[in-house]
């Protein structure tokens, strides 16, 4: 009876959680599909965002500390069998690739829309074409002088000064749109190429260190570091082949990318740029420290 009301526990709650943590999972080997590789080989991408907007949920997957430790314990050669590294990069990328789409799309609704383009350049037309005719104003005018047309030429410089007005509302109306044009209006908003979040450049210091040591943020920096660490290790080096389940691929990986790296190259946003800091006319600072723009 005992037993039967367990297996329906674990059918309700799943093995890792009725396993309980620091302990073995029954009957499983560091090599079961159930295992989470990425937990094995460094963090799991779901334990690095717990209770921030980023939250992925818990892991679907067995987080066993004991075969954690076998894995920290086995010899090189046995890692280069298991090959568990190019699962976690994949786990890594996958996540990584959906935070770059989602920087683009932020930065996408920061642009303008089609109205306001369509006004910026009707402004800029307007603009260029009272330049143009203030220029030839100025030489009627100097024409008109030389030859004593007084008169004439005083009324041609009424004219002049009211196209210089009407260029100078136009000036302050095209500057007027460009500051407050796009969803991020006066708040000047810009998009962290980190972890995709919107910030001010109005904010004071406190709140863009909250932002950049938060933990959202340096969960993000810490997986594109370690993704852009691994991959270059592993660049040019396909897995061996993997004898246990028909859930392992062959040498080619899963996906079939001739070194089990796909295609990419790189986690397409320009590169981590380190410790969670930010530099002058972005978020891409060095080292722990930031700057104001």
């Amino acid at each position: 009876m005992a037993a039967e009301q367990r297996k329906l526990l674990e059918q309700l709650m799943g093995e890792q959680l009725m396993s309980g943590p620091g302990t073995r999972a029954p009957q499983l080997s560091i090599t079961d599909p159930k295992v989470c590789r990425s937990y094995l080989v460094g963090t799991c991408p779901h334990d690095l965002f717990t209770n921030t907007k980023q939250d992925i949920g818990p892991c679907s997957k067995v987080h066993n500390e004991a075969l954690k430790n076998e894995y920290e314990t086995a010899d090189v050669d046995q890692k280069k069998r298991w090959a568990f590294e190019y699962d976690y990069l994949r786990d890594m990328q996958k996540y990584v690739d959906e935070c770059n789409r989602r920087i683009d799309s932020a930065q996408r609704r920061l642009e303008k829309t089609p109205e306001e383009i369509q006004q910026t350049n009707s402004l800029l037309k307007q603009i260029a074409d009272l330049t143009a005719s203030i220029q030839t104003q100025v030489l009627e005018i100097e024409t008109l002088a030389t030859i004593g047309s007084v008169n004439i030429a005083y009324a041609d410089f009424f004219k002049l000064k009211q196209a210089k007005s009407q260029k100078e509302d136009r000036e302050r109306e095209l500057k007027a749109l460009s500051d407050t044009s796009g969803p991020s209006g006066h708040q000047k908003l810009q998009v962290c190429d980190v972890c995709g979040a919107y910030l001010s450049r109005l904010d004071n210091d406190r709140r863009l260190a909250d932002h950049f040591y938060g933990k959202m943020h340096l969960g993000y920096a810490q997986m594109r570091k370690t993704y852009e660490t691994l991959q270059k290790e592993l660049k040019g080096k396909p897995p061996q082949s993997r004898q246990e389940s028909g859930e392992f691929g062959g040498p080619t990986g899963p996906r079939g990318d001739h070194d089990g790296l796909g295609d990419r190259g790189g986690y397409g946003r320009g590169g981590y740029r380190g410790g969670g800091g930010y530099g002058r006319g972005g978020f891409r600072g060095r080292g722990g420290g930031y700057s104001r723009w």
